[in-house]
């Protein structure tokens, strides 16, 4: 393997080793045992549950493959799982707050079992079975967990600056670190010790058996409307129209779907983006080293959200102009370095700009995810906290499933350029977003009355 890439890893852990070891009191807030005890618990069965998913990622393209399914077959199973997603999402959101979070984060865990156990047919149609319960469980991973821990948080007393500590750990350990080790472990189980590709999503349903066990005995229930109508539809309309009729909710919709629809294309982007004439690329190193650079970002997202001032709303504009910018190198290397005709061999000169490129966008998806976990934790209303982040989710589903759809159908550079653009739309809004939070202090819906006038009268948005 080239020095390049060793040099590039050295460098981002020499950065990050240095960021947490340089910590003044300035970055850090003083809290009580009782709230380090809640968050470690919370950490703890994150990471659980984001190893049970970073294992599966890197094997699941690999193993459809070894069971004979050709390119076609195997595009219909991923859009199989993010239309799964669009559809159940919300639905099992809604659920989530009626029945209960923990209650849906067991589900998660059990839905994600079985999705792993239906990884040993060869069959198709088990196959794609296995996919829609991976779709519904991926809903509740980026909805339940974090919607029953805002909800306890504040139901223990505990300062809500806090949260701030539990998103940005959560982040570095359970996107960053276990990404990682999850990466390197499952490079064990099917190449070392040559167990089959089906190994690491073995692996994966005893992380989540070990997490599941974890909330059943520690975790209490918390729910969002505290109401005993358990009418899903008034349920869907009130989020709506919560969305509908508060600006700073529907931006912050529209700029998570714009950013992490941009995020999922680059997923499938990447690596034909380093290696176009088909050049020889370690992908689990590259992928270790972008999972650095998001723990980078996670580290200073920790920094930022621990200070009174610059405000989330403020800084992140930075961050969406830096990774707009970020994902325009590709189009900028295509035209102004000469493209090489010869097959294989190492990494190009275009693609070590491209890897440098990659990680500062990496950087930003690591700032990203704590600074919005921290901005929706202020501006959705804990009533439908699942259903609304569910309602965010179904541009972005829609979104990945035109692109897979046809990703063969555009060159990479336009496809590139339309992430950058996302981007870039997405630091307007931003703008717009700190622009109506300076201009008013952020008030709590009246959840109550949103459903009685749901009740009363048909929906109009």
């Amino acid at each position: 393997m080239e020095l390049f890439y060793f040099l590039v890893f050295g460098a981002l852990t020499a950065v990050v080793a240095a960021l947490e070891l340089s910590k003044t009191g300035k970055d850090r807030m003083n809290t009580s045992s009782a709230f380090n005890a809640f968050k470690n618990n919370y950490i703890l069965v994150y990471s659980l549950m984001m190893a049970g998913d970073w294992l599966q990622g890197p094997y699941v393209y690999y193993l459809y493959s070894q069971y004979g399914f050709g390119k076609g077959d195997i595009g219909q199973l991923f859009i199989a799982g993010f239309g799964s997603s669009m559809l159940f999402g919300t639905i099992v959101g809604s659920l989530a707050d009626k029945q209960g979070r923990k209650r849906a984060c067991v589900t998660y865990c059990i839905a994600y079992i079985l999705s792993c156990i239906t990884k040993h047919s060869p069959e198709y149609k088990v196959l794609m079975l296995g996919r829609i319960l991976g779709g519904i469980a991926t809903s509740l991973l980026f909805s339940a967990f974090e919607s029953w821990l805002v909800a306890e948080h504040n139901k223990r007393g505990f300062e809500q600056q806090w949260l701030s500590i539990t998103f940005s750990k959560a982040i570095f350990l359970g996107n960053g670190l276990v990404a990682i080790v999850s990466g390197l472990f499952g490079n064990l189980l099917v190449d070392t010790l040559g167990f089959g590709p089906v190994s690491p999503f073995d692996a994966a349903a005893c992380f989540l058996a070990i997490g599941m066990a974890i909330i059943m005995s520690s975790w209490s229930e918390n729910y969002g409307d505290p109401s005993e109508n358990k009418d899903l539809l008034a349920q869907f309309k009130a989020a709506a129209v919560a969305i509908a009729s508060d600006e700073k909710i529907a931006l912050l919709g529209a700029i998570q779907s714009l950013f992490e629809g941009s995020m999922y294309t680059f997923v499938f982007l990447w690596t034909p983006a380093l290696s176009p004439n088909e050049e020889e690329i370690p992908h689990g190193f590259i992928f270790a080293t972008f999972m650095l650079a998001s723990m980078l970002g996670s580290s200073i997202a920790s920094r930022l959200l621990a200070r009174s001032s610059p405000k989330v709303e403020s800084y992140m504009q930075i961050v969406f102009v830096i990774s707009s910018a970020s994902l325009l190198l590709p189009i900028l290397t295509n035209f102004l370095i000469a493209p090489s005709k010869v097959k294989g061999g190492s990494i190009s000169f275009s693609g070590c700009i491209l890897v440098a490129g990659f990680c500062a966008f990496e950087a930003c998806v690591g700032i990203f995810w704590p600074s919005m976990m921290k901005m929706r934790s202020q501006y959705i209303p804990e009533e439908a906290r699942s259903t609304i982040m569910n309602f965010f989710r179904i541009p972005l589903n829609i979104f990945v499933c035109v692109v897979l759809y046809n990703v063969d159908a555009f060159p990479m550079t336009i496809m590139f350029g339309m992430c950058s653009i996302f981007l870039f739309v997405a630091a307007v809004l931003q703008r717009r977003l700190m622009m109506i939070a300076e201009s008013q202090k952020p008030k709590p819906q009246d959840w109550t009355a949103l459903e009685r006038s749901t009740e009363a009268e048909p929906l109009h948005i």
